[in-house]
């Protein structure tokens, strides 16, 4: 047993089981900080007696402290009848040999009475919702306090809310609310933990000392400004280290150039002298050279600086023949290497490949012969895939071999000349050159100068009448096409009006084929039956057919431009799926005074309709 538990067993023997005691429970409060609040449950201990509490509290290796940190002993007002509130305890304390197990979040947090000087915080019911809150503003520190009771003064406001934190201003109304500012955001908080408690000033019953607690955020100016300030310097820093971080990763600038003297210039020539230093003053060279420092009393300095460096395309053609001699002895030592390489490894192969002969295969086991089989594909892989890339190396170089062939010239070689000889014969033809080249340009320069005006206006010209025939041409070419658009869709245009002449034909040698053979249909009959007959016989037959009519009838009369046999039958079939589309338009066509079909549409678009025309056949029978 530790001593924390022997310390707590021994109180609780002291103080012994009374109702009027009260002991303490560890609980979360709003800020996540663990805190011993009152409770009913744990040890119980009298606070009329100090001593005792003091005595527990030293056994346990702390000091009994107040909400606000404040040491309650020697000055322990025994009238505050509880403790409210003891520090957190943690792991390092002296007198805790263990660690508390944590509070699950989920955990619903019980809310305990809380005691004050003046007045007693009591709990909201625990099965009531929590109370609604109205959005966060921006920076709140300002809370509104509602339900005060009508005798609170603003001492009490103090005494209850200063446990949350420091209290900048109050300003109370006389309508029982009040206006809280605290120093910081995360009181607030703290504060809105209060909300629902019932509160009693002292023990009084009287209605005007009682009152429920509704604490709320509230919108204030102050608030809302000290905010912006906050954001307003969160975005300067932000801007400050972004500049900070571009002016990091930014590339350092180029160094200065010095201007140009006499003293600068020498130095400069030197440089240009040494391998070394030759970068560096060469940049310097051509920026004096594009600020225009060149006139007629510094052109020779200028020349002779502009000599040496000419003097280092020598040096430089002479590392790049260096350097393409080492790559061709680098080539060829690969190559050689490479070719070592492959025939090691067709000596491998043919040693897989005789011992794969019947003479020796019989003799290995079968997982030595697995073995000799995949080593034998291994090294035949690895073998080709070297002997494409020499194959590979080799085709480059006749590729190459055979470019050097084409681009050489028809001048004749000098014969029997030792190397060094030609060496030497090259490099001074090419400083004749050079400085051949160097009067050509000179020389090219003052024509340009002289005739330069007359020189500018020709190529403008010349591009200007370029372009003029360019645009001609593709204008006449984008006109050739819409013209020939034109005429295909003409020619369309025509084989479209003559497909409709013959379609209206048509229908007109129909309607007149129709016309006559109705006309002979009704001779006939008239002839061949005489007219009680037609009296008494009926194109109707039955019940059904005559319902059939009646449905048909007010199916037309709804569509007045007519409907075709499947349109009909697709009304009729959802009345009865048993209905004949053949029978349907038989007894249509008996019924010539009732119903009758017209040709519409033109074209691909020509159908049958059927229309209703009782109202005319009435007036003809």
């Amino acid at each position: 047993m530790t001593a924390s538990q022997i310390a707590l067993r021994d109180c609780s023997e002291e103080v012994g089981e009374d109702p009027g005691y009260i002991g303490v429970s560890q609980q979360r409060p709003a800020d996540n900080s663990r805190t011993l609040n009152v409770d009913s449950t744990a040890m119980t201990l009298p606070m009329s007696d100090p001593t005792a509490w003091a005595t527990a509290m030293n056994n346990l290796g702390m000091a009994p402290l107040g909400i606000a940190g404040q040491p309650i002993l020697p000055d322990f007002d025994p009238a505050l009848g509880m403790m409210t509130g003891i520090p957190p305890i943690t792991p390092m304390m002296p007198g805790l040999g263990i660690v508390p197990p944590p509070i699950p979040p989920d955990m619903p947090v019980v809310k305990e009475i809380i005691h004050c000087k003046s007045c007693t915080l009591f709990p909201p019911n625990p099965n009531l919702p929590p109370p609604a809150t109205r959005e966060r503003p921006p920076g709140c520190k300002t809370v509104f306090v509602g339900g005060l009771p009508e005798n609170g003064t603003e001492q009490i406001i103090v005494e209850v809310f200063e446990q949350c934190g420091e209290i900048i201003a109050i300003r109370k109304s006389k309508k029982n609310f009040c206006h809280i500012r605290f120093a910081e955001e995360y009181m607030v908080d703290k504060a809105l933990y209060l909300s629902g408690y019932r509160i009693r000033l002292g023990s009084s019953t009287d209605k005007k000392d009682t009152g429920r607690l509704h604490v709320d955020f509230a919108q204030a100016r102050d608030d809302l400004y000290e905010w912006e300030c906050k954001q307003r310097m969160l975005a300067r820093e932000e801007r400050h280290r972004r500049r900070m971080e571009e002016e990091r990763l930014r590339p350092p600038s180029p160094p200065t150039v010095v201007h140009y003297s006499d003293h600068e210039c020498s130095v400069v020539a030197e440089k240009l002298k040494d391998d070394s230093k030759f970068s560096e003053a060469v940049q310097t060279l051509l920026t004096w050279i594009e600020r225009g420092e060149v006139n007629r009393r510094s052109a020779n300095n200028f020349y002779s600086m502009i000599q040496s460096a000419n003097s280092h395309v020598r040096r430089l053609v002479n590392e790049k023949a260096a350097h393409e001699k080492d790559m061709e002895e680098a080539k060829e030592k690969f190559k050689q290497a490479l070719s070592g390489i492959l025939i090691q490894f067709e000596q491998i192969v043919a040693v897989y490949h005789s011992a794969s002969k019947q003479k020796a295969w019989d003799h290995f086991t079968k997982a030595q012969r697995k073995n000799i089989s995949v080593w034998c594909k291994q090294a035949e892989e690895i073998r080709n895939i070297h002997n494409d890339e020499l194959m590979g190396i080799r085709r480059e170089e006749e590729m190459e071999m055979s470019d050097d062939e084409i681009e050489e010239t028809t001048e004749t070689k000098e014969t029997e000349e030792s190397v060094s000889q030609a060496e030497a014969l090259k490099e001074e033809n090419d400083s004749l050159r050079w400085q051949l080249d160097a009067y050509r340009n000179e020389v090219e320069l003052l024509k340009q100068e002289q005739g330069k005006a007359l020189r500018e206006d020709d190529p403008n010209k010349e591009q200007q009448l370029k372009l003029l025939q360019q645009a001609l041409q593709g204008m006449q070419q984008h006109l050739l096409k819409v013209q020939e658009e034109y005429k295909r869709k003409e020619a369309e245009l025509e084989k479209i009006k003559d497909d409709k002449l013959q379609v209206e034909k048509m229908l007109e040698n129909l309607k007149e084929k129709e016309n006559c053979a109705s006309r002979m249909c009704a001779s006939s009959q008239d002839s061949d039956y005489p007219l009680e007959k037609t009296l008494n016989s009926s194109p109707i037959k039955s019940e059904r057919e005559a319902l059939l009519v009646g449905i048909i009838s007010t199916f037309l009369h709804v569509h007045p431009f007519g409907a075709s046999i499947e349109y009909i039958c697709s009304y009729l079939h959802r009345l009865d799926n048993k209905i004949c589309t053949s029978d349907v338009e038989c007894l249509m066509s008996r019924l010539q005074h009732t119903f009758k079909q017209e040709m519409t549409g033109v074209g691909a678009s020509l159908e049958k309709r059927w229309k209703f025309c009782g109202f005319e056949g009435l007036k003809l029978t």
